[in-house]
Formats: C-alpha cells, sequence, structure tokens
C-alpha cells in the first residue's frame, strides 16, 4: 500500500433480509473521518436506560435551562454560573415547540411541556425581577 493510500473499512447493512451481514466493498476513508463515522453511528443512548421520546427532549432541554439560571441538578457537579440570555433562548425554543406541536401531541405530552414552560418562566421571571 502506497504512502498516499489510506487504509478502508467495511460497511455492513444489518437492516431486513436474511439476517447476514452484507459487506460492501471497503472505501478509503481517513482515520479522523473514519472515527467520527464511528461515534455518529454508535447509539447515543446505550446504556442510558432512557428511551427517547419528546417529554424526554423538553425535559432534557428544561434541565439545561434550570441549570443556566443557577440550579444544581446533579448534586455530584458544581452547579454553573447563572447564564440568562441563553436560558432564556431554551424557554424561547420551548415555546416554539409548543406553538407549532398544537394539536399534535398526546395529552400527556402537552402537560409535560405545558408544566416545564410555567416551571421556567416562574423561575425567570423570579431571577430577572432580583436583578
Amino acid at each position: 500500500m502506497s504512502a498516499e493510500q489510506e487504509e478502508g473499512f467495511v460497511v455492513r447493512d444489518r437492516r431486513g433480509g436474511t439476517g447476514s451481514d452484507r459487506a460492501s466493498t471497503p472505501s478509503p476513508v481517513a482515520p479522523e473521518a473514519q472515527a467520527h463515522q464511528q461515534a455518529s453511528h454508535s447509539d447515543p443512548h446505550q446504556g442510558s436506560g432512557i428511551p427517547v421520546s419528546f417529554s424526554s427532549f423538553v425535559i432534557s432541554l428544561g434541565s439545561s435551562s434550570m441549570m443556566l439560571m443557577g440550579e444544581q441538578i446533579d448534586p455530584h457537579q458544581p452547579p454553573m454560573p447563572a447564564n440568562l440570555p441563553q436560558a432564556k433562548d431554551i424557554i424561547d425554543l420551548l415555546s416554539v415547540l409548543e406553538q407549532k406541536t398544537t394539536g399534535n401531541l398526546t395529552t400527556e405530552e402537552q402537560a409535560v411541556l405545558r408544566d416545564m414552560l410555567y416551571a421556567l418562566r416562574m423561575k425567570y421571571v423570579s431571577l430577572t425581577a432580583k436583578q
């Protein structure tokens, strides 16, 4: 192999069919791109036990906003310094989601989004009133 050629990788398509792995022809990929492809194809929730859902997405965004408002979500981690403009950006993003998903959410999803927005808005107002 010449110095200009990169070592490739094999892509295995595990979708459908007989269940046997079908290997495609190796394609040359730079090592840094290969690492990125492997990372992007791994399961991001592997081992977390949390299924991806609209409600978990809203809770994740809400938790991020709370942390940006100075809440200490994880007692093992030091609290983050407050960053109210970024917290407000997340609240605004959730507000857009509320508007754009009207009529398309389950009752539970609507309640999670509504309750999260209420809690975030009240926390934000209380913090900005102190300034």
